[in-house]
């Protein structure tokens, strides 16, 4: 029996953390939400995860810095940011520095999928 992805999800709003899981399992994949970037890094799933849909902007360590503290301890998840800000500077820096994709909230369920069909292809 093949072992369904893991995406986790790190974002301080409550309504996108509660949310995105069910999609994400909806659309076939395993799911875990943080709260918090800290909360992800002192996780046990670090080393499960296949992807990581990150928020940009959260209280304590931002999206980016969480970004650049997997690369700092060589983990290599891929990311898929979402943010509330529409940046399109943003966004290229983000997907310039390494990031999947950038998604601009509220963002539809067939941008999130075609994101993630570029990491971990069809659950």
């Amino acid at each position: 029996m093949q072992q369904r992805a893991l995406i986790s999800v790190v974002d301080d709003d409550v309504s996108s953390r509660e949310s995105l899981p069910d999609l994400l399992r909806m659309l076939g994949f395993a799911a875990m939400s943080f709260a918090s970037a800290e909360d992800f890094l002192a996780s046990d799933v670090l080393a499960d995860t296949q992807c990581l849909i990150l928020d940009v902007s959260m209280p304590g360590m931002s999206g980016p810095q969480l970004q650049c503290e997997l690369s700092r301890r060589e983990l290599k998840i891929p990311i898929i940011f979402i943010t509330a800000q529409c940046d399109l500077a943003l966004r290229a820096d983000l997907i310039a520095r390494g990031a999947v994709e950038c998604l601009f909230k509220p963002f539809s369920e067939h941008d999130l999928r075609s994101a993630l069909d570029c990491v971990v292809g069809t659950a």
